[in-house]
């Protein structure tokens, strides 16, 4: 049965009290965070939580978001559906269990699942997969989604999209920060008192750490780092994966898991011990994050980490040795939760749509120009 309409898609989206439920499942791809804003008088996060995807889904989006997996047009069609009535699911749930009636939330912003990311191509595109209308219909809420293709279209690589909400509820005008997010990719902000916000992705992060631990542990993530100290970088190792001529690229930048997955590893290994492969894959992130951040904002005093690589202390530990003089810590020594930042930027570019207003930074993505992002689909 069809869920009855139970928000106004018509308020005003600044209109203190209303929330914002942000829905994301990033390159990690270890579930969907969901996150319930506020963002008058100040942004604020109500309610967040991660759900994990099932063992078969999970499995299912890891093997198609490779770069060579064959996948025919059913199967995507159909790993649509089941991803758009799981986060449909999430949303429920979340307002649920956060207490909050469907009423007081006046759009749902979900970014749904990468499957593929090739915005240089011949025939550039972004595709993210959760079928909004499901989550509409299910939630009776308005939902925002499809964020990155009207970027895409207008010349820009639909990635990052957060800085813009990272600039809104993190900028100073004392000192030159940078916000630097840990998903399954890299991704800075740059945030300078003065000037033009830009960011880009830098390349890995989790989404190999994760892979390798995975295959050669039979865990999901490498817990505080442990496999990753259990081994030592191998130098000759690290050469030819930084030989990568993607990280020689100048932002505006972006990339995604069909680039570097474990076939991408695999083709650069000799012998090398599990152990130091993920040691070594741990330093791959610490270098191209810290070389970048040094070449494109060398004044940077402070590194906000988000994701869930602040959760890995010793790619923290890593980071701070390759930036001398940067303090590098957690988001949360703003007040923000690092594991919702992402969920919280889109329930606040769900804001920005309804409101009319831009979401990208043509400085960041490439684009032509300020566009207003995302597919409306009301309640």
């Amino acid at each position: 049965m069809a869920a009855t309409p139970r928000n106004d898609p018509t308020a005003p989206a600044g209109t203190p009290g209303g929330l914002f439920l942000g829905l994301i499942s990033g390159t990690s791809v270890d579930g969907i965070d969901a996150a319930l804003v506020a963002f008058e008088p100040a942004p604020r996060i109500v309610f967040a939580r991660t759900y994990p995807y099932p063992a078969d889904l999970h499995a299912d989006v890891l093997r198609w978001s490779q770069a060579r997996a064959p996948v025919t047009l059913d199967e995507v069609a159909r790993l649509d559906t089941r991803l758009g009535r799981m986060f449909a699911g999430v949303a429920n749930q979340a307002m649920a269990e956060a207490g909050v009636a469907a009423g007081a939330v006046r759009a749902i912003g979900s970014h749904g699942q990468t499957l593929r990311h090739d915005p240089r191509g011949e025939f550039p595109f972004t595709q993210q997969l959760g079928d909004a209308s499901l989550i509409a219909e299910a939630t009776g809420i308005t939902t925002v989604a499809d964020f990155r293709r009207r970027d895409v279209a207008a010349g820009g690589q639909g990635a990052p999209l957060m800085p813009a909400f990272h600039a809104a509820v993190m900028h100073s005008p004392a000192e030159d920060r940078a916000v630097l997010n840990l998903g399954g990719i890299a991704n800075l902000t740059l945030l300078p008192r003065e000037g033009a916000v830009r960011g880009f992705d830098t390349g890995p992060a989790n989404g190999l750490m994760d892979a390798w631990c995975l295959r050669h542990r039979g865990e999901a993530f490498d817990r505080d780092g442990a496999f990753a100290r259990s081994g030592r970088v191998d130098a000759a190792l690290l050469a030819r994966l930084l030989d990568e001529p993607w990280f020689a690229l100048p932002p505006p930048k972006s990339t995604g898991r069909d680039q570097f997955q474990l076939e991408w590893v695999a083709a650069r290994l000799r012998d090398e011990s599990p152990a130091d492969v993920q040691a070594t894959l741990c330093e791959l992130t610490a270098i191209t994050v810290a070389d970048a951040l040094r070449a494109e904002q060398p004044r940077c005093v402070r590194l906000l980490g988000c994701g869930g690589g602040v959760h890995n202390p010793l790619l923290m530990a890593r980071l701070a040795a390759h930036l001398p003089g940067v303090v590098v810590e957690s988001t949360a020594a703003l007040g923000l939760d690092p594991d919702f930042i992402e969920a919280a930027g889109f329930a606040w570019l769900a804001r920005e749509t309804l409101a009319g207003r831009p979401g990208n930074l043509p400085a960041v993505t490439g684009a032509r120009g300020p566009r207003v992002l995302g597919a409306i689909h009301p309640a």
